[in-house]
């Protein structure tokens, strides 16, 4: 068995495990401070809204012999507007030049062919509207508001609110992460990023939710037994989770990051950046608000329970008892020993999705 998957085993049955939950204050800051560059950078730079979203033009013509550099400057000059130019792989270009509007568009396809040296007809023009960019940005706002509804209804349901609450703000946590990126680089917001965002959200979504039902699972019944308190089997469902996680967000990562730096970067396929990049820094971010800030948040809200309160007393009563006699108490994650007979074999069974076995 190789190393990872000996540690992804030895997690899994409790053997081992990193503190999450004990650190969590760690991670609130670190959040915190990324979230803040993320809202500066959007508030100083703001967003490079695509020609969807402000109206204007897009030109393709056929193949041209000017470069890339030389279309972009015939093209401002003519349309009198900050223009985007793409090289094609026919050899011709992408011409997209914002707030341009229905009159002016036949003078400047005319002023391009002349340019470019092209024929005038085989130069394809889209035009788009200003109000057609406005009802795109609203569908959109409006889309991931009916995600966001949909998402705190289904986990209060099927877990409980305190999970929907902690969901929530950890995909709004990755929301701002990936938009804030946006505004740093300057890539162009086009609806295809709408969609890549969305994705990573759903992504983002089921990584919580697997933790989260492993947690559901190992605090059932929690109160009736003085060994574990609510933050450690807290962490041990992520720890039993971690390997997964890790697995499966790096599988992701590898085809969106060749469609990011080998597509858009490498082969100038500049159209894959809008998407790639949206999804690039989502699922990063989503792996990572599931195990640092989801599960601990929950954490937090759950052990203000008078109940949770009187249960981590009893524990750790119980463990001062047992270092008074001179005995090694258990602390909890990071052991596989016997139960105590009150309900301790069950919670370690549940949490690590097998029958709890004895030293």
């Amino acid at each position: 068995m190789s190393k990872l998957g000996d540690l992804g085993a030895k997690l899994y049955r409790g053997e081992v495990g990193y503190d999450f939950v004990g650190k969590r204050f760690l991670w609130y800051g670190v959040s915190i401070l990324i979230t803040i560059t993320a809202i500066v950078a959007l508030a100083v730079q703001g967003l490079n809204m695509g020609i969807e979203f402000k109206g204007g033009a897009v030109f393709t013509t056929p193949k041209t012999a000017v470069s890339v550099a030389k279309a972009t400057e015939d093209a401002e000059k003519a349309s009198g507007h900050d223009a985007i130019v793409q090289e094609l792989g026919t050899g011709g270009l992408r011409i997209q030049i914002t707030g341009l509007d229905t009159a002016s568009a036949a003078d400047v396809k005319k002023q391009l062919a002349s340019d470019l040296k092209v024929d005038q007809a085989g130069i394809n023009a889209d035009l788009v509207g200003p109000s057609w960019g406005e009802q795109i940005a609203n569908k959109a706002w409006t889309g991931l508001g009916v995600f966001m509804i949909l998402v705190v209804i289904y986990l209060a349901i099927a877990f409980e609110w305190r999970m929907a609450v902690a969901a929530l703000i950890a995909l709004i946590h990755d929301l701002t992460i990936t938009v804030g990126v946006y505004a740093l680089v300057g890539f162009e917001v086009t609806p295809g990023t709408v969609i890549g965002l969305l994705t990573i959200l759903g992504y983002s979504l089921y990584d919580t939710v697997v933790v989260f039902d492993g947690l559901k699972e190992g605090s059932k019944d929690i109160t009736k037994q003085t060994r574990y308190t609510f933050s450690e089997i807290a962490n041990r469902s992520i720890n039993g989770t971690l390997v997964r996680s890790i697995n499966t967000t790096v599988v992701a990562l590898l085809p969106v990051g060749a469609l990011l730096f080998i597509g858009g970067g490498f082969l100038g396929a500049g159209m894959l950046n809008d998407i790639s990049l949206s999804l690039f820094v989502g699922l990063a971010a989503g792996a990572y608000s599931s195990i640092f800030i989801a599960t601990p948040l929950v954490v937090d809200l759950k052990e203000r329970e008078p109940g949770m309160k009187a249960l981590k007393k009893r524990v750790l009563a119980k463990r001062e008892a047992a270092a008074a006699r001179g005995e090694s108490p258990e602390e909890g994650y990071g052991s596989d020993a016997e139960g105590d007979g009150e309900g301790g074999p069950q919670i370690v069974a549940q949490t690590q999705g097998r029958a709890g076995r004895r030293r």
